[in-house]
């Protein structure tokens, strides 16, 4: 019997119509598993396509005590990396059966604790964290309640993690420089609370160390990782008045990196040749600013597909990854012109 217009098709409504039992009808059309080829199950589907029947995965997740959905927070979307992080997550969750819907927490702790419960009363499966801070306390008390998760990007050496390996990021930057002749190199690094920071300049001053150079403490500023904190950071370092200048900065984000270069600008100081700068990401502006960017390039689809493969197949060893990061050299790094 054809169901009424304007009502739900349900899966009975199939079954009758297919003249299949209703046990039948759920196994044609169940989408988890690799699709039946008889001709009764493609008969079901056709049918069922006919009706306009469309399954709740969502009520018969919940049946199986899963939703297939992740929650991801992140600190804001407006940030390039943050959303280019988003759309490799969604994508790699898209591509194992699950469904990623993020959330914002402006680096706020307490804004990210009641996201995270707010995705958590969602009957999220799991939840993947860009905003995780060293003192963070939400990983932990993820840890504590039993709750699915993973850092991504950063981490805070317990919780599962997929990140780009940040130090070794940080040593190719400067030891590109380095290669090229410099040795008056300064770091603009990120927030002191963060695991991507401190890493980074770890690898720096490891590079700097390899070759001899003594790391000067004015040269190392920590910065947000904001474009604007790159044009400040920028200011103090091109300064006329603080005489000496490094020839050569690393930044440790693509904005930082951005900022710096219009403060060269203003000071009338033309990056590659006056300056050399590398960046970190390598975002798709860099490759496209009027002075292409040196940057450090970092395999987010691997990172992404690492973090979602750390909460739906738990138990695999190590629990923190690093995928390894690329120099791309561009036109921003170059020799300095007084070796």
């Amino acid at each position: 019997m054809e169901p009424a217009p304007g009502t739900n098709v349900t899966l009975r409504d199939v079954a009758a119509a297919s003249g299949v039992s209703l046990s039948t009808a759920s196994r044609a059309l169940d989408e988890r598993g690799t699709a039946s080829r008889s001709a009764a199950a493609a008969h079901v589907r056709k049918v069922a396509e006919e009706l306009g029947y469309r399954r709740n995965s969502f009520a018969s997740s919940l049946r199986r005590g899963e939703t297939r959905t992740l929650g991801v927070l992140v600190p804001r979307l407006s940030d390039t990396v943050m959303a280019l992080m988003f759309e490799e997550l969604e994508r790699a969750a898209a591509a194992r059966g699950y469904f990623a819907m993020v959330a914002t927490s402006g680096d706020d702790p307490d804004d990210e604790r009641r996201a995270a419960e707010t995705l958590l009363d969602r009957n999220v499966d799991g939840l993947i964290l860009a905003t995780a801070r060293l003192d963070d306390e939400l990983p932990r008390l993820l840890r504590k309640r039993g709750v699915a998760h993973a850092l991504v990007l950063r981490t805070d050496g317990e919780s599962p993690s997929a990140l780009g390996d940040d130090e070794i990021g940080g040593y190719l930057a400067v030891r590109h420089l380095i290669d090229l002749g410099h040795r008056d190199i300064a770091v603009v690094t990120g927030p002191a609370f963060t695991s991507t920071g401190i890493a980074r300049l770890a690898g720096a001053r490891r590079a700097m160390e390899e070759a001899g150079i003594a790391a000067r403490d004015e040269w190392l500023i920590a910065a947000g990782y904001g474009i604007e904190n790159g044009y400040t950071a920028g200011e103090t370092l091109l300064a006329k008045h603080t005489g000496k200048r490094p020839t050569a900065v690393f930044a440790a984000n693509d904005n930082i990196a951005m900022g710096i270069m219009a403060a060269a600008h203003r000071a009338r100081i033309t990056v590659g040749a006056d300056l050399a700068l590398v960046g970190y990401n390598d975002i798709p502006l860099s490759a496209r600013l009027p002075t292409p960017l040196s940057s450090v390039r970092v395999p987010l689809d691997q990172i992404a597909g690492t973090a979602i493969d750390l909460i739906v197949n738990p138990g695999k060893e190590p629990h923190i990854r690093r995928a390894m990061p690329t120099l791309i050299p561009r036109e921003s790094s170059g020799s300095p012109r007084h070796t």
